[in-house]
């Protein structure tokens, strides 16, 4: 911030970490080139938390609390379609909060994660969402313990 004469200041805007912007252009030989914007939609985590079951709420929470409690370098970036868990820019786990559970993908290729219960699933020729070969469903913290040793699994080969 910057103050002038006549108690006039100079703001300068900050860009959110992860955050982009995206304006096409479109051209033609013929024509001028033409600007076209549509509006642009950041995502937050209160986008993903609407509307979703108090206890679908209160399990996303307990895993995110235990994801941060891991790193202090540990950022949150929402998606459209998911919310990512990072460290140094790099996705290690991504939540989709759903209104039955939770959908978690480890950002681990095939063979790298240690499952010995065989718990998550082996996405690596499916399509989906998130980043990594593993995903799981999560409908109560029944099995949490585990599954947060699989997310750390995947900050130790992801930070």
């Amino acid at each position: 911030m910057k103050r002038y004469e006549n108690d006039l200041i100079q703001l300068n805007q900050m860009k959110a970490d992860g955050v982009s912007e995206s304006i096409k252009t479109i051209s033609r030989q013929s024509e001028t080139i033409q600007e076209v914007s549509k509006e642009i939609k950041v995502f937050s985590e209160e986008d993903h938390l609407a509307d979703k079951p108090f206890d679908v709420i209160e399990l996303y929470e307990q895993l995110k609390e235990f994801i941060f409690n891991m790193d202090d370098h540990i950022s949150i970036k929402p998606t459209k379609l998911y919310i990512a868990f990072t460290s140094n820019k790099r996705n290690f786990t991504d939540i989709l909060l759903l209104k039955s559970g939770l959908k978690l993908w480890v950002n681990m290729k095939k063979g790298e994660l240690d499952d010995p219960e065989d718990r998550m699933r082996d996405v690596s020729e499916t399509g989906h969402w998130g980043n990594g070969d593993y995903e799981i469903f999560i409908k109560d913290d029944e099995h949490i313990e585990y599954i947060m040793g699989l997310i750390k699994q995947s900050y130790e080969k992801n930070k």
